[in-house]
């Protein structure tokens, strides 16, 4: 459980601020989110009573959520709305994530394992950023480029500017990014009536805004990996 304790002490150091110059990104896709309109309007909150909301719903699409949290602000530094999330989107959701600290500034990106994660091209983009001259292989054939597991070993050097960490896998919920994730959920599209994608894509963006400016605050995070008779410590946000 060495990678446990490592993000911890990169969550809990970031939280702590204790590298002005260092930055700590949490990073995920919240995929086939869905534009449903209730076929009527829901009715107002009575006293005593629930709020009553149609559960009958016409489909008018899906959505791409990227988004990527400042652990250090708590705040959503950048997000990115798309119909897809294949190598090429993620590559440029982590370039456009980039351009907005320091360009001298230390960047490490939390993320899953998932396959896009850890493409050539990201490799390729990490390499040319950090000013990389040695060799980088052929993908599927040799060198840093020639697996999942070289690239991941790449990408993890702990002395890139640029470089990702990723959490162990089913540990998805190490990433904080995924409590923001369950926040959206309940504030905007679980009770949610979008007539349209754009009218889906205006209030997640809106929500997001908001969030920024209202809700955003330090995460409290007292998971600090196994303790001495293997149990977890829980985190709470």
């Amino acid at each position: 459980m060495t990678r446990v304790a490592l993000i911890c002490q990169l969550i809990l150091g970031a939280i702590k601020k204790e590298q002005a110059s260092r930055h700590l990104i949490s990073v995920d896709e919240k995929t086939g989110i869905q534009a449903l309109k209730r076929i009527a309007e829901a009715q107002g909150m009575q006293i005593g009573k629930c709020r009553r909301i149609e559960y009958e719903y016409e489909r008018k699409g899906t959505i791409c959520l990227m988004a990527a949290l400042d652990v250090g602000q708590g705040k959503i530094a950048h997000h990115r709305l798309n119909d897809t999330r294949n190598e090429a989107d993620f590559l440029t959701f982590v370039r456009e994530t980039v351009r907005k600290f320091p360009a001298n500034h230390e960047i490490i990106f939390m993320a899953d394992q998932l396959n896009t994660h850890m493409s050539a091209s990201l490799v390729e983009w990490v390499a040319a950023e950090i000013g990389f001259k040695g060799s980088l292989g052929k993908k599927k054939y040799s060198g840093i480029l020639k697996s999942m597991e070289t690239r991941k070993h790449f990408l993890e050097n702990p002395h890139h500017r640029i470089r990702f960490v990723y959490t162990p896998k089913h540990c998805s919920w190490l990433n904080p990014i995924e409590n923001w994730f369950a926040k959206l959920q309940r504030h905007v599209i679980k009770y949610g009536d979008f007539s349209t994608v754009e009218d889906l894509c205006n209030k997640i963006v809106a929500y997001i805004e908001y969030y920024n400016e209202c809700l955003s605050k330090p995460l409290k995070w007292k998971f600090k990996g196994f303790t001495k008779n293997k149990k977890f410590r829980y985190l709470q946000t």
